[in-house]
């Protein structure tokens, strides 16, 4: 009433005091202006009122029927820690979402203006017995508060969604390591609930998302595959699903660390052969030293693998490679003992040309030559033909042995007069051959065998 006379007597005070009413007291100029945040209240109260709402009961199934409840399911591979060829498992953390209908829980949206309500707690409505039939452990993240979220839309539909990091089994077939591709699963499966009344589906569209800047250290992610997997037991059968995810192992890493410096050992096992046969101290420490380390670079690879009954790709490259550089060893072995029986017969040689020489000389010539009145060599004056024609027969005995049939290889091997440079000379093409041929062999049977299992 003050208002008015005062608007009565000072008209232009009234556009004044009708803005100062409404920002005072908004409400009296919106009388019709709703709070939906009260009204979300009121909608979970009346929803899930004790009376109303039991969330031991598991939701009728499709169109109200008695049938089993449909619960889709989605996931979004968020990163992958590790794989462990060791311990055969890897680590995963993934978004995994869960959706299903539940007419018990529709409400009404005031034309859209509540287009869900959300809840933390899993616990105040029926939830599906999914469990990670694999898993080996997992745990939830409550960092600040709990990664989950239930939203109920009005239709009656509810999704589940949450934030986990699981650790999971993954039998690995290691014929072909490090060139082998591993299939690694994750399996969910329902606990309780048989077929009868609880069925798992995979959501139409896109199941399974993967981040975009997914890197592992030494694997890559080809290809992922959806499947069904529902397993039968003596309490019923039980729905599953799996999915496949295809690992190719990164070969530039094994190749840098194991293949090269393998390769690198068998060939600084070769120097001993360009060694001199008399440096026994140097063949041997070369030889016993890169036998040593081959030894423990075999050792390092096995550690990191599990003991398996079966011969893998690597045992096959390091066990030729461990064998290339024993067999080095032993030719110098080999080569030590030509060198003393080459010494052995030399000196035989020698004592025997020795020995012909003093039973050949005349006991009259050698007391001449003694005193130095002969030094010449008396011949006969007079030839008979006989002793002619045994001459000739000599001399073409001796033509035709010293003209043996031409060989390169006998040639070639003539040059060095023994037996122990021969072995040295025959290994130092004989050795690198082999290894060569082995290359050949071991990256064509492996690399087209990876190819073919994988098509």
């Amino acid at each position: 009433m003050f208002i008015l006379q005062a608007a009565a007597m000072w008209p232009g005070v009234l556009p004044l005091v009708v803005l100062l009413i409404f920002l005072v007291h908004p409400s009296r100029c919106s009388p019709g202006k709703v709070n939906y945040r009260e009204k979300e209240k009121e909608v979970l109260d009346d929803i899930l009122g004790e009376k109303k709402y039991d969330a031991r009961i598991r939701p009728s199934g499709e169109n109200g029927t008695d049938g089993p409840t449909i619960v889709s399911v989605n996931i979004f591979l968020r990163s992958i820690s590790k794989i462990d060829d060791y311990k055969m498992e890897y680590s995963v953390q993934l978004t995994f979402r869960e959706q299903w209908l539940d007419e018990r829980l529709k409400f009404n949206d005031y034309g859209g203006r509540l287009k869900y309500l959300t809840l933390t707690e899993s616990s105040r409505v029926w939830m599906p017995d999914l469990f990670f039939s694999n898993e080996k452990e997992g745990h939830f993240h409550e960092i600040i508060m709990p990664n989950v979220y239930i939203r109920i839309f009005p239709h009656g539909s509810v999704l589940y969604s949450i934030r986990i990091s699981l650790t999971l089994s993954c039998p690995m077939n290691l014929k072909l390591y490090p060139l082998d591709r591993q299939t690694c699963s994750l399996r969910m499966a329902s606990y309780g609930w048989t077929t009868d009344d609880l069925v798992f589906v995979w959501k139409e569209g896109d199941p399974v998302q993967v981040v975009k800047n997914l890197h592992l250290p030494r694997f890559t992610l080809e290809k992922y595959l959806t499947d069904y997997c529902n397993s039968k037991t003596n309490t019923g059968e039980y729905s599953c699903l799996k999915v496949d995810l295809l690992f190719k192992r990164e070969f530039s890493y094994y190749l840098i660390q194991i293949y090269i410096p393998c390769c690198m050992l068998v060939i600084v096992s070769w120097v001993s052969f360009w060694l001199d046969q008399s440096a026994v101290p140097a063949r041997v420490s070369l030889g016993v030293t890169t036998l040593l380390t081959m030894a423990t670079q075999t050792s390092g690879i096995n550690a990191s693998l599990p003991p398996v009954s079966y011969t893998k790709a690597i045992d096959v490259w390091t066990g030729v490679c461990l064998t290339f550089v024993f067999g080095a060893l032993l030719e110098f072995a080999l080569v030590n003992y030509a060198s003393r029986s080459d010494m052995h017969r030399d000196n035989l040689k020698k004592k025997y040309r020795e020995t012909e020489h003093s039973s050949s000389v005349d006991p009259t010539t050698e007391l001449l030559e003694q005193d130095g009145s002969a030094n010449f060599q008396m011949k006969p004056l007079v030839r008979h033909p006989e002793d002619s024609i045994s001459m000739d027969k000599i001399r073409q005995c001796e033509v035709h042995m010293q003209t043996p049939k031409k060989n390169c290889c006998r040639s070639w091997l003539s040059k060095f007069p023994t037996r122990s440079k021969r072995i040295d000379v025959i290994s130092r093409i004989t050795f690198p051959l082999v290894f060569a041929l082995f290359n050949l062999t071991y990256w064509s049977t492996y690399l087209f065998r990876d190819e073919a299992e994988n098509e």
